[in-house]
């Protein structure tokens, strides 16, 4: 793999990707971390929607939600799930497929402590992809939970993370005259080793 220097380069993929991500934070205009996050529903239906990517660990692609949203559903269903994140400013991209596995535990407690006290609340009012009668209701929603929660809300039972263990990763960059370069890692299961191979644009 001579050829795969430059912005392909490195041994990990993670650390690849995390690299491109600090990349985007300097010419991205809003949300670097935003991501496309394929489900299917359980008539295999696909459906897609922008989240928040977290974390990129050593071996995971993190982000959270509300457990009881149409999303979290299909990821729990499913328990497989792709996303792609994509920067206009760099005019590159990253593919992800893999499986699903649930962050409910002390990360997820800190992360969600993290979060400003006003997301907080909303993560408490919301519930997620049911129907709403009004914004106004929403708001008395917020206000209820504000005066239960108090200043420093604990995570709800109902809201957590999500990490995508991923068996492909493709990281692609613009070429002239639609001569992409393409890469793919793939491995048949979660912690075998990567095979690393060209694609055509």
């Amino acid at each position: 793999m001579t050829e795969r220097d430059g912005i392909f380069a490195g041994a990990d993929p993670f650390e690849i990707a995390a690299r491109w991500l600090d990349d985007a934070k300097d010419s991205e205009p809003n949300d670097p971390n935003a991501i496309a996050l394929a489900t299917v529903d359980s008539d295999g239906l696909p459906n897609v929607r922008m989240v928040l990517l977290k974390e990129i660990e050593a071996g995971a692609f993190v982000f959270y939600t509300n457990y009881e949203s149409a999303k979290a559903a299909e990821l729990d269903s499913a328990g497989k799930a792709a996303f792609v994140i994509h920067w206009k400013s760099l005019r590159r991209q990253i593919r992800v497929r893999g499986t699903i596995t649930r962050e409910d535990g002390p990360q997820a407690d800190e992360y969600f402590a993290s979060r400003s006290l006003k997301s907080r609340l909303g993560a408490w009012a919301s519930k997620q992809s049911q129907p709403l009668s009004s914004r106004a209701a929403l708001m008395a929603e917020v206000a209820k939970v504000t005066a239960k929660q108090g200043p420093n809300p604990s995570r709800p039972p109902f809201w957590g993370g999500y990490r995508l263990e991923p068996l492909e990763i493709e990281f692609w960059a613009d070429g002239a005259f639609r001569l992409h370069d393409r890469f793919q890692w793939r491995r048949d299961q979660v912690g075998s080793a990567w095979q690393v191979q060209r694609l055509n644009p």
